[in-house]
Parts: C-alpha cells; structure tokens; sequence
C-alpha cells in the first residue's frame, strides 16, 4: 500500500478557539477543505467565515465528543457536505480547573477530562475511520502534550488521558497502517489559550510556542511530508518538517518518539 495522497478535507474538534482555530484557518489558507465540530456555534460560524474566504468548502457540525449519537450524526453530515475526510484532527481538550494532585481532584472532574481527551478521539476516529480507508486512506492527528510521557504531580486526569492518546495514535498506527492509515500526536508546546491561561505553573512564562510553529508541522503532516513517522510524537517548537526528514533515519532505526517501556539494557527480561 502506498502512503495516502495529500490532505484535501479536513476535520478540526474544538476549532473554533485557541489552537483549533489556528489550525482551522491554517488548513483553509494552504487549500484544504475544513470541518469544524464543536459544542459553539456561534464561534464556529464565525471561524467558518474567515476560512471561507480562502476560497474553501467550510463546514460545521454541533456535537459534543463524547456523545456517541451525536458524533456520529455530525460525521455523517460533514461526509455529506465535503464528501468525506481524510484528515482528523482531535484537537478538543480539557484540563482540570485546579493545579493539584490526585487526591485533591474532584473524581468526577478528572473523569470528565478523561472522556474529553480520550473518549472523544475514540469516537471521532471510530466514526471517520471506515469511509476514509474505504477511500484508500489519510491521516488522524491528536493533539497532545509532553504531559503524555513525563509523569506529573499535578493534572492528573489530563496525564493520564494524553498518556492513553498517545497509546491510541500508535494502535491506529499499527492495526491500519497497511490499509493506508498514518497517524500522529502532535504536541502544540505552550501557547497563550484559555486553557494555559487557567494553569497557575504559566503565570510567569514569558516564552511561548509560536502558532506558526504548530501550523507549519500540521501542513507537514497533511501533505504526506511526515508519512514515515507514523505512529510518533512531534512537538512544535522543538521539531520542524525539515529537522524530522532530516532524522527519520534515526528515529526510526532506534524507534524513537514512541510511547514504551524504558528498560535498563537488552538483558533486560521485558524487551
């Protein structure tokens, strides 16, 4: 199987503010078809006008990511109106609304952030799956964060769910690489949004990662520029399109930028 052709038609969750947004407009100004699924629309009405006059097809759905029903009814009209996708962008999130440790999370919350930033990328690739690979393939990014791999003493809820994320892109990866799947966590970095806003260890920041930086790997990965890291983590700010092609070599011969096992050696008996 060759790898799938350039994105043309693109679904965004949550991309009507923040890094959606940005996302969203940055997909529509390089010529690709944009979706908007969101809970606002209002919000997305308006990030649908600024992207229309790129001179694309926009669409937008309601839905909230969690709601099975709901997703896939939204999917089903997005496929109607661009007929089809074939790049998917979980970029909806959440964080909890307080900077502590696990026990001092309410459960219930940190569930709920679970559901958001798992559940949510479940079902939307559950649902956009079957007509894309009936299509001879595309591309499933996830938004994620370096929050995935590096354990945290606070935000558990949101470590936990990335973590998960990041185990699914590489699932997704695996099962239907074949079938002309390729898949992504991309982690944005830092940037001024309301969630960064809301996290207390950013009140000083004063460097942040600049938009650009996340749209640029975002186009990479759409045109099929980043093919061969399938299944792998890529942070804006840090990587580029040019500084992975470079390392590909690398990357893949040590089968780096994946989620797994560190071990102490090839003795070790779990490798």
């Amino acid at each position: 199987m060759t790898d799938p052709r350039p994105a043309r038609r693109a679904l965004v969750t949550g991309g009507h503010r923040g890094i959606g947004r940005e996302l969203t407009l940055g997909l529509a100004a390089a010529g690709v078809d944009v979706a908007l699924l969101g809970r606002n629309p209002d919000a997305m009405d308006e990030v649908a006008e600024s992207a229309r006059a790129h001179g694309v097809r926009v669409a937008t759905a309601t839905a909230d990511v969690t709601d099975p029903d709901a997703t896939r009814d939204a999917v089903t009209q997005i496929d109607d109106e661009l007929g089809g996708t074939d790049l998917l962008v979980n970029n909806a999130g959440r964080i909890e609304s307080v900077e502590a440790d696990f026990l001092s999370t309410d459960l219930a919350e940190t569930w709920q952030i679970v559901e958001t930033n798992l559940y949510g990328p479940m079902l939307l690739a559950h649902a956009i799956l079957p007509g894309m690979l009936e299509r001879d393939g595309g591309r499933v990014v996830t938004i994620n964060t370096g929050s995935a791999h590096k354990a945290t003493p606070v935000y558990t809820g949101y470590a936990v769910s990335k973590g998960a994320a990041a185990r699914l892109t590489t699932e997704l990866s695996i099962q239907f690489h074949d079938h002309g799947l390729r898949a992504f966590d991309l982690s944005p970095g830092v940037v001024p949004t309301d969630m960064t806003a809301s996290m207390p260890m950013h009140d000083n920041r004063t460097e942040w990662t600049p938009v650009q930086a996340i749209v640029d790997l975002l186009l990479g990965i759409a045109r099929g520029e980043l093919d061969a890291l399938s299944g792998r983590f890529l942070r804006a700010g840090a990587d580029t399109v040019a500084s992975l092609q470079a390392r590909t070599e690398q990357i893949l011969a040590t089968d780096a930028r994946t989620l797994r096992l560190s071990t102490w050696g090839d003795d070790d008996p779990v490798t």
